[in-house]
């Protein structure tokens, strides 16, 4: 039963996050979505925010399990009996670092595939720090995430409904 972490900070979980998750299960029978402890980014939402909200939007997936991690990935895949890593890909500005990280992993973690989903076209353009940015400035996320993901974003930005 092969199994796949999809690795990530979620800061927030956007719809091309869910798209990836859910696609990743017509090939892995286990998807564990790992939340990074630390990323070197500043994140607007807690470890335990992230946590919790990204296990009431997969709830309804078969096989998708949400945890967090620390220290090398390679190492939580082990650590989970996974042999394979799922990322996103939405442009050609995200295959640089993608496929810089993929090959480092692979010298890390021998019998470690990195497998690559091309983002649906709906979802081209997203990615949390956009939300982040539209929702900061009262814009409107609907549809670029989950509902309880925007409510969250409005009370974090203090954004009158």
């Amino acid at each position: 039963m092969p199994t796949a972490i999809y690795p990530g900070t979620f800061d927030p979980v956007t719809n091309g996050h869910l798209d990836i998750i859910q696609r990743s299960t017509s090939i892995f029978d286990t998807v564990v979505v790992a939340v990074a402890e630390e990323s070197g980014k500043d994140t607007l939402f807690t470890l335990d925010e992230r946590l919790e909200i990204l296990k009431e939007v997969t709830s309804s997936f078969k096989g998708v399990y949400v945890e967090s991690f620390s220290g090398l990935l390679v190492e939580f895949v082990r650590k989970k009996g996974a042999n394979a890593i799922v990322r996103g890909l939405r442009a050609v500005s995200d295959f640089e670092y993608e496929m810089q990280m993929a090959l480092m992993n692979k010298k890390l973690g021998e019998g470690i595939e990195t497998v690559f989903f091309f983002t649906s076209t709906e979802y081209s353009f997203l990615s949390s720090s956009i939300v982040k940015q539209v929702a900061a400035l009262g814009g409107c996320v609907k549809g670029l995430v989950p509902p309880n993901v925007e409510e969250r974003l409005k009370a974090k930005y203090n954004i009158k409904k």
